[in-house]
């Protein structure tokens, strides 16, 4: 009885719904900073240079940042658990992608983050009842069953459980009530950044790529286009058989509640845990042909590969469970992606820095930068290129992180008699490829922890040497 009234107290402790108003969300992130900056520092530091020479200040300063990482985790799980949009976003990335946490202290900062992934702090029962009463009817009416309490929740909407009246099983996306309203001051915020560092914002095309954040995070907040997604992506992978997508149910979906068949099945991190080798690598390898089949053969970019958004079904079978983010390429940078990834493979480094800088706008005119730009364009297309088994590591999706953080401090260093840093030449990159690098990223830190060996190249190749279709 005590734990009943204690869960009560609980649910009753619950919000209403996420703080919306732009003052009121910039100042909780203003709050987080003063945790978060110094960790970010010393981040940085580690990832350009490396361990210190004293043995005593590296003492320090790893003591010190053990002890503020779970604190500034914790704190970070508070605080973008209960604002929801952009901010649990990016709490979402930094609890999964390898190398954005200081280098040493990624497991003590991820093992409290991690609970962002599938399951983010929830609003009030009364909050998910209104918005399903508002968009289809109350749930108890619309359903033969409906659990009030969501089994997970993300960064727009909460998921729960219930039963059609032909007693389907289904799991029912419900959004924040006014999460429209505070991911439009978020984008108010982030479009205030922008003015904030202009001029040099606009040299660098900051504007351009904001835009196209805002414009794929907006439309995340239609589920009716989420369904459609869902229904494209089901027809991209027709007859592979390992690759599980929901059945959405029309009936019960709008634009603010989705339903699906529910999806059992293990989450990431248990498969992680307990999976053999051989059943690691069938999962990786499905996941690599739903990512670059999509992507190479029809143009669509599956630009949310977090964690929570995969069940595993044994026998290499993955079910895919949020078709939110989804970017289409227009078809000229996706024949121009094709062009250098095929460079490479080939070994043909000309023609592969020469698509660089027809396709991705690097500057041949900087050396130092367009030198740091190829190497590591080749550094994060080494599992697509190589003809031969490649392991995906911890190690190597950290290093995609390093790797520009080394160069770029390297570049950036004030030359002799001068004060001011070095600014490299901008890039002239699409802003359709912005959503690539959260692939790249992401994708890379997802592998890692399933540790999938494979010859990733021969399964995605002939989508790359291939045509572009129309699905």
């Amino acid at each position: 009885m005590a734990g009943d009234e204690e869960r009560e107290e609980a649910y009753e402790a619950r919000p209403d719904a996420p703080p919306t108003s732009r003052l009121g969300r910039l100042a909780r992130l203003g709050a987080l900073s003063t945790r978060a900056v110094p960790l970010a520092t010393e981040a940085m530091r580690r990832a350009a240079f490396g361990k210190r020479r004293d043995a005593d200040a590296e003492r320090e300063a790893q003591e010190r940042v053990l002890r503020n990482a779970k604190k500034t985790a914790e704190a970070m799980l508070k605080t973008l658990g209960e604002m929801k949009g952009l901010p649990l976003k990016l709490g979402q990335m930094a609890s999964y992608i390898d190398g954005l946490a200081p280098p040493g202290y990624e497991e003590k900062f991820k093992e409290v983050l991690k609970k962002l992934q599938a399951k983010a702090p929830p609003l009030s029962r009364e909050a998910a009842i209104r918005v399903v009463t508002k968009e289809l009817g109350p749930p108890e009416e619309v359903f033969a069953e409906w659990d009030p309490d969501p089994f997970a929740a993300a960064s727009i909407g909460q998921v729960h459980r219930a039963k059609t009246r032909t007693g389907d099983v289904v799991a029912v996306k419900v959004q924040y009530p006014d999460i429209d309203k505070a991911i439009a001051n978020d984008l108010k915020s982030l479009s205030m950044l922008e003015a904030m560092i202009a001029p040099v914002g606009r040299k660098y095309h900051t504007k351009e790529t904001l835009d196209e954040i805002k414009a794929v995070f907006l439309a995340e907040l239609d589920y009716g286009l989420e369904a459609q997604n869902a229904e494209i992506f089901r027809r991209i992978h027709e007859g592979d058989d390992e690759i599980v997508i929901p059945k959405v149910w029309n009936a019960f979906s709008t634009k603010r509640v989705l339903t699906c068949e529910m999806i059992e099945g293990e989450d990431y991190a248990t498969f992680c845990q307990r999976a053999s080798q051989e059943e690691r690598n069938a999962a990786s390898a499905t996941i690599w042909r739903f990512m670059f089949r999509a992507l190479f053969k029809y143009g669509y970019l599956y630009a949310d590969p977090h964690p929570g958004n995969y069940r595993f079904l044994g026998g290499g079978r993955v079910a895919f469970l949020d078709y939110g983010c989804v970017k289409v390429m227009p078809p000229d940078l996706l024949a121009g992606t094709k062009r250098y990834i095929t460079a490479a493979m080939d070994q043909d480094w000309p023609t592969f820095e020469r698509a660089c800088v027809e396709v991705l706008g690097y500057d041949p005119s900087d050396p130092d930068a367009f030198k740091l730009f190829i190497d590591y364009t080749k550094l994060v297309l080494e599992p697509l290129t190589r003809d031969g088994i490649f392991r995906h590591t911890h190690e190597v999706a950290r290093e995609a992180v390093a790797f520009l953080v080394r160069g770029g401090k390297r570049i950036m260093k004030p030359k002799d008699g001068e004060v001011l840093p070095h600014l490299p030449k901008p890039i002239d990159m699409p802003k359709d490829h912005t959503f690539m690098n959260r692939l790249q990223w992401g994708l890379a830190s997802v592998m890692a922890g399933l540790g999938g060996e494979g010859n990733w190249r021969r399964i995605a190749e002939p989508w790359i040497r291939g045509p572009h279709e129309k699905i």
